[in-house]
Parts: C-alpha cells; structure tokens; sequence
C-alpha cells in the first residue's frame, strides 16, 4: 500500500470548502450568526435543550467544572483511560482528580468501582463525576446518574468520542450521547480526527438554564451586554464584566465548516459501524486478537484492538504505511499526576489496558480495500 493510513482522519468535501468561504466572504468571521445555527442544529441533533460552541473540547471542559462551581480542594472522580483534559479540566479550578478502575471488557469506567469508591468515605468528600464515552461506546448514564443522586454528585458526560451513539435505558428506550437525560452537562471535540470536523472546537450540552446562561457568560470573559442583566445602562456601546470568564468562543468560519459536516454525519456514523462489523468478523476468525467491547450504540470514534506484543504489531504496521495509535497511556501514570501521588499499581485494569491497547484505522472514508489490507497484516504479524 504506497498511500499511509492513519489511525482517524477528516474528510473535508467540496461543500464544506464552499461552507467555509461564504462566511469567510461575509461580514462575520467571529461573534455572527453562523454560531448560533450550529449550535442549534447540533442540540437538535443530540436531542439536548441547549448546546454552547467553543473553541475546543477542553475548552468545554473547563467551562463545565466552572460552571458547576469547582472549588479548590474538591474532589471529582473520572477514569484513568481517557484524554488528559477530562481530568486536567477539574485542576484547572483547583480542585483534586481522583480515579476509579475501569471495566476490561469495556475500557469504560467500572460503575461498581466508583460505587466503592464513594462508599468508601464520608457523603459529601466527592463532588462530582465525569465518565468518558471512550472509543465511542456510550456508558450508562442512567446507572451513573443513579449513583451521583444517591451520593450527592454532578455529573458531567465527556462525549468527545460520541456524538450520534446511544446507549438503552432500563425502560428500553435509547438515550442519545448528550441529550442531557441524565448528565448536568455534555461535551463533544470537533478535533480532525472525530466525527464532526472543524480544525479545532468544542460543544457543550445541556438541559439546564441556568447552566447554559452560566456558559455564554464564561464563554465571553464574563461579558454581557444583555440590558435585563446590566447594574447600569451607559448607552448602547456598554458592556459589563460580571463575573472571571475566558475568551473560548469558536469561531463563524469553524461553526460553517461544523455545520456542513454535521449534514453527513449520520452517513458518517453508518459507514464507522459498517467497518466495525467488518473488523469484528475478520477478528473472530484471529486467535490472538480482542477488539475492545461493543453495544449497538456504539460510536466507533476508535475501533480498539488488544494483542500480546502491542509494540510489536505498532512498528510492524508502520513498515507496511499503518499508521496505529494507542489511546490512552492512563493519565495516573503521567509524571504531573504522579507528583500529585499516584502511582503505577494503583488501577491495575487500566494499565493491563494499556499494555495491550491498539487503535487501528477507522474513519469514514477510509475504503474496504484499505481495511482488507489492514486486517491481512495484522494477520501476517499474528501468525508469523
């Protein structure tokens, strides 16, 4: 295979290029009218009340724990096998991460984990939780919410690797990834390599008002013009800070891009689990080889493999133009938050996880002789 394949990538079409110069062509490139349209067309597509564009998926974060008010000193439990910003987000208000394992089966986090945790220690010593849809597989946030109301926590949904993936509810009825039935607030990454591409940027979702008003406020450096909230009126020029917020608006010529990809996104999840199935019956068939869990809700932002010589099998893909990832190296054992005192030990799924973990060519437009090709070298290094 002379062209490289990577793990993810976008796919930008002509109507996307089109989408992005007609408001690079018109009279907002910032603060327009592009900005509230994808907002509102990613909440309906979601099925959340309200949805919040910012520049980018940590950025999301951030403004999530700030609106929930983190203080210095209080403690919020996410897994250790995710992105660093799902948990840096609660540092960032100086508050303190705690981990819960995860399932081996799944690489989500172990709810059952998290139960002991919390029962572990006084009500009241966690304050909130952030459970991480990790590859795309949704986690059950009726189950999760169940948990936070019984021991008194928030509960934010990292949805970055989500968004059109839903998990069955014990009433069996899909609940769509950051509708906001059971979390506080969502997020969702538009980072190139997932399912809505815009460069850079991020979405927050939620059912609460008071929330969302709390968001556009942040978003904005704390800045409002809005005259049913001013202390005083000067004239139409005047603008109040209320409040210590962030300049983590997304821009209009990025909302334009988000909204003509948000158009095919439902074709772009069909064809992720259509190529899922395909790996699944190739795998089966390949003593050696587990793909990670799966549920007919599935997102498919990563297809995940574990074998027994993972470096192995990376540097042998990368001589045939297989460009693997592994996700993630589990943020416990980071040098940073081993200076906050964790340590290797000290969730062992994880990082038997970890030792194993390969993620392999998944994206929309990647082909099936593409994905033949994948699997018949994976084959080759399995059985040689």
């Amino acid at each position: 295979m002379e062209t490289p394949i990577p793990y993810g990538r976008q796919h930008i079409t002509a109507a996307d290029v089109q989408a992005v110069t007609e408001t690079l062509l018109s009279d907002f490139l910032t603060q327009g009218p592009k900005v509230a349209e994808f907002e509102e067309k990613f909440a309906a597509y979601i099925g959340a009340s309200y949805a919040v564009a910012v520049s980018n998926g940590t950025a999301a974060l951030h403004l999530c724990t700030l609106a929930l008010e983190v203080q210095p000193g209080q403690r919020v439990i996410t897994t250790p096998i995710t992105f660093a910003a799902s948990a840096n987000s609660v540092l960032y208000c100086g508050g303190e991460v705690h981990f819960a394992d995860i399932d081996p089966a799944t690489g989500l986090i172990d709810l059952q984990k998290v139960r002991q945790l919390l029962a572990a220690h006084p009500k009241g010593y966690f304050h909130g939780l952030i459970p991480v849809d990790f590859a795309g597989l949704p986690v059950d946030l009726e189950a999760a919410r169940q948990l936070c109301d019984e021991f008194g926590l928030w509960l934010i949904e990292d949805a970055a690797h989500s968004p059109g993936g839903f998990f069955t509810d014990s009433q069996g009825v899909a609940q769509w990834c950051g509708n906001g039935q059971y979390a506080d607030l969502a997020i969702f990454s538009f980072h190139p390599v997932k399912h809505i591409a815009t460069g850079e940027g991020g979405m927050i979702t939620t059912n609460r008002k008071d929330l969302y008003d709390k968001l556009l406020l942040l978003r904005t450096h704390g800045i409002t013009k809005d005259p049913g909230l001013l202390h005083h009126h000067h004239g139409g020029w005047y603008y109040e800070m209320q409040t210590l917020g962030y300049n983590y608006r997304m821009p209009d010529m990025l909302t334009a891009l988000g909204i003509s990809q948000l158009q095919r996104a439902d074709e772009g999840l069909a064809r992720r689990r259509q190529l899922a199935a395909r790996y699944d019956a190739a795998f089966i068939a390949m003593p050696g080889v587990q793909p990670l869990g799966t549920a007919p809700g599935h997102a498919y932002h990563l297809y995940v493999i574990q074998v027994d010589d993972r470096k192995g099998l990376y540097d042998f893909l990368r001589t045939k133009q297989i460009f693997a990832q592994v996700h993630y190296i589990p943020v416990h054992t980071m040098p940073y938050y081993q200076q906050l005192g964790w340590k290797k030990g000290d969730f062992p799924h994880a990082e038997a996880y970890y030792d194993h973990c390969l993620s392999i060519p998944m994206f929309p437009s990647l082909t099936d002789e593409q994905q033949a090709y994948v699997v018949a070298c994976i084959q080759e290094f399995i059985t040689h």
